[in-house]
């Protein structure tokens, strides 16, 4: 009987293993062949640009520096995102093209920073010098969008429609309460005299301190006088009568806008077309040829790349968007080693002959900072010049991997500075015993053994994490004081953790000049002794190869069938919620952070 059970088990234990075996080989068969054909599956439908086209521009998806499509592990989705690099690349292409005859700018809102939306202003009116004309059209502007769609040669409105201009403001959000609440106790830590570090003020406060209102004040002004001097100029109208317009309200239907010379009509879409049609020249019975300038700017872009794809490379553009985290990060993260190895792989390339590094940050970890900091000093140790463009925001971490570099471009309304350091440490223990119910007890063979979120900092503890952050920030304001050839007390008493527009930023010496990253890369080249023509553009990250490129294509196509739903301003706030105290429990809690961030529609 035995016998009989053994040949029965040994023959159904074969049986499952061959069968596993097969099952395996099968799959990782199938998910080769899938794989193989993913370029396939996502090709995009063939673009062709006909004459007398118009470039339709809805800038209403994220944009960042530059265009791409990560497969993000957490949320099984791809994250994607149209980039400035690309946006300004197709103006210039399309500023050439024959078959262009002009731009059509629709968009109500414009997921970008000021700075980012200044850089694509400033592409646009670029392309307006060829004598192409652009027109601005929408049934509802935000103050971005109407920022934006001011450039145009004119700019219309829907009959019913509106346009918001009332000003800037920022509405900071303060968390003491809720955790007062759950009995959470935050144990702050910030450099002794950084009084305008205020990004741990939400935690410990219900409203902003002096000093944070005062920064806070001073850069909200800046912006909104940028937006003054494009409107103004644009408009013709007096800055002065703009803030009068903004402070009285006197834009409350789209016919006020007409009279008050911030639009130049009132229409309907049809009406539009018509004009449209008009301009391009296009013959009453053809159709108008709008081609999507998102499409448009991703093939276009892609082509040139393939065409560069065999000549070398002379000058390294490092795109750093996002915030600072340790190691490798994630989509929309900076990661301490994975920028440091970009940066030396530029640097070891004997082809490339300097660095622009792109800088869109509101910092970090202090300890990644330094990382890439150090890998832009022996860069330029190296004989390779570092130039920084700055976007949106480089400030605290983003200023530190900044600092050093030979010069640094900002725009006007670019958010930079907050040059200080912060750490929190939160104390749990209350909450696990008050709401839960549970308790925490421990051995350790030293003092300082178990540094536990439920247990609270001794005195003695509070104090080493303090002289720890101090000294944090004496390097810090000692190597920005070594980039910008100014002394330490100086770089002290305009850091503080203080944050800067562009262009006070200008004025105490934090940046060098105003401009974008095309005029950081032609200063980079000059300096390389590269001229413009022989420019040769290796970014990095690398490009994906094509496939992750046709994806965005297939996905602009699918976004102009489906209609995309937009997030609420609750859903927004719940999800600022979230990511605040994400980005501030990290375990490595010492940080360069910004404050917060601006929301402006």
């Amino acid at each position: 009987m035995n016998m009989t059970f053994w040949k029965t088990f040994w023959a159904s234990l074969l049986a499952t293993v061959l069968a596993g075996i097969i099952v395996t080989v099968l799959f990782f068969t199938i998910l080769n062949a899938m794989l193989s054909n993913l370029d396939g599956m996502f090709k995009p439908k063939p673009f062709k640009i006909k004459e007398n086209s118009v470039l339709h521009m809805k800038l209403g998806s994220e944009i960042g520096d530059y265009s791409k499509a990560d497969f993000n592990p957490s949320t099984f989705q791809i994250d994607k995102q149209f980039g400035v690099m690309e946006i300004l690349d197709a103006l210039k292409i399309a500023k050439e093209d024959d078959k262009v005859k002009g731009i059509f700018i629709e968009c109500d809102g414009v997921d970008a920073g000021f700075a980012s939306v200044k850089e694509i202003r400033d592409g646009i009116a670029d392309f307006k010098e060829s004598g192409k004309f652009v027109l601005a059209y929408s049934e509802y502007y935000s103050t971005k969008s109407y920022y934006l769609s001011t450039v145009a040669d004119e700019l219309y409105v829907f009959p019913t429609g509106m346009i918001n201009f009332l000003g800037l403001g920022a509405e900071l959000m303060f968390v003491k309460g809720a955790l007062e609440k759950l009995d959470v106790e935050m144990q702050i830590i910030r450099g002794s005299n950084n009084r305008f570090k205020s990004a741990v003020e939400p935690l410990i406060y219900t409203e902003m301190s002096e000093a944070n209102r005062i920064q806070t004040q001073k850069y909200v002004d800046a912006l909104w006088n940028e937006v003054l001097n494009a409107v103004s100029e644009s408009r013709g109208v007096e800055k002065s009568r703009l803030n009068v317009i903004a402070d009285s309200v006197f834009i409350r239907k789209s016919g006020d806008a007409v009279d008050y010379k911030m639009a130049d009509g009132v229409k309907y879409y049809d009406e539009i077309l018509d004009l449209l049609k008009e301009k391009s020249e296009t013959k009453e019975d053809k159709d108008l040829q709008l081609v999507s300038f998102k499409k448009y700017a991703l093939k276009k872009t892609k082509n040139d790349r393939v065409l560069d794809k065999l000549k070398k490379k002379n000058i390294a553009v490092i795109f750093a968007e996002g915030e600072i985290v340790d190691g490798n990060g994630q989509h929309g993260q900076i990661g301490g080693s994975s920028t440091s190895k970009m940066i030396r792989e530029a640097r070891e390339d004997e082809d490339i002959k300097a660095v622009v590094l792109r800088v869109n940050s509101p910092g970090g970890s202090a300890l990644a900072s330094d990382m890439i900091w150090r890998e832009v000093i022996l860069t330029k140790e190296a004989g390779k010049p570092v130039v920084v463009s700055m976007g949106d925001v480089a400030a605290s971490g983003g200023y530190y991997i900044s600092c050093a570099a030979d010069k640094i471009y900002a725009q006007p309304n670019t958010i930079t500075g907050s040059i200080g350091v912060f750490g929190i440490i939160p104390y749990t223990g209350k909450m696990f015993e008050n709401k839960l119910g549970i308790t925490f007890d421990r051995v350790e063979t030293n003092n300082h053994a178990v540094l536990s979120l439920n247990k609270r900092l001794t005195d003695r503890e509070l104090l080493i994490v303090q002289e720890e952050i101090d000294d944090i920030y004496d390097d810090f304001i000692t190597k920005v004081g070594e980039g910008r050839d100014m002394s330490k007390e100086m770089i002290d008493s305009i850091g503080q953790g203080r944050v800067w527009a562009g262009v006070d930023a200008m004025e105490i010496g934090l940046i060098d000049e105003f401009g974008g990253i095309y005029d950081a890369i032609n200063y980079a080249a000059e300096q390389a002794d590269i001229s413009e023509d022989k420019i040769e553009i290796q970014f990095f990250p690398k490009r994906k190869k094509d496939g992750f490129m046709e994806m965005l294509e297939v996905m602009e196509d699918m976004d102009e069938q489906v209609s995309i739903s937009s997030r609420s301003a609750v859903e927004a706030q719940l999800l600022e919620i979230c990511n605040y105290f994400r980005t501030m429990g990290t375990r490595k809690s010492i940080q360069a952070r910004l404050p917060y961030l601006i929301w402006v529609e």
